[in-house]
């Protein structure tokens, strides 16, 4: 809450809402936030559907992208994000569904996130595979939108190539890579942890095999 003038008005701002969501968002936000989490928890603050107010005199002034990265401090828990508190996210992901598919709709939350202030914007809308990225910098006092020759985008704060990635079971899906054609996915922790125990059943193969040879020549040469 903010107290506002001499009559000492209390401004309340919710932190949460009932909203809708599908099962195929929720997955695919779930996964964003996930390998974010994992990659930068260290060296940000992140969030997922939270409120984000950027004006201390109206609550209706906010946002709640799918994913945000603040970078400067350690990872917290938070219940909703005050700009003039924290600052203003460096990086916000939007995944498209159903209610903001259409431009008119897009265009409206793209003038709240021009409020925000974000220097990042990343837009992913999985139901148009032929051009499902779109992406924003805030340049001088405006976002600007790039302009995208590759299916992918680097990020100019996270190190990476944001790029969709398809999985097995045909989701079309929003990841983060070192490199541009996603050969190093960042990970979520569940991928890391499987990914080591993948390393560590290779190593453990290639020392049997190196056993069974020389006990084998053991055998040949007593």
């Amino acid at each position: 809450m903010v107290m506002l003038g001499s009559e000492q008005q209390v401004v309340h701002f919710p932190v949460s809402a009932e909203v809708p969501e599908s099962t195929r968002h929720l997955r695919l936000r779930t996964l964003l936030f996930q390998f974010l989490k994992h990659a930068f928890a260290e060296v940000a603050m992140l969030g997922s559907e939270q409120f984000v107010y950027w004006d201390p005199s109206d609550p209706r002034a906010c946002l709640s992208p799918d994913a945000f990265v603040r970078f400067g401090t350690k990872n917290e828990d938070f219940l909703s994000w005050k700009v003039w508190e924290r600052g203003a996210p460096h990086v916000a992901v939007e995944i498209i569904s159903d209610s903001d598919s259409s431009e008119a709709s897009w265009q409206e939350k793209l003038q709240r996130y021009r409020r925000l202030g974000v220097s990042e914007l990343v837009w992913f809308d999985p139901q148009t595979p032929e051009h499902p990225l779109r992406i924003w910098d805030f340049v001088g006092d405006d976002l600007l939108e790039r302009r995208l020759f590759e299916p992918w985008a680097q990020s100019r704060h996270l190190g990476g190539y944001w790029l969709p990635v398809e999985q097995a079971d045909g989701d079309l899906t929003l990841r983060l890579s070192r490199d541009e054609f996603g050969h190093v996915l960042f990970p979520t922790p569940e991928e890391y942890q499987a990914e080591g125990r993948r390393v560590a059943e290779e190593a453990l193969r290639e020392a049997e095999k190196r056993i069974a040879a020389f006990e084998a020549g053991l055998k040949r040469n007593p």
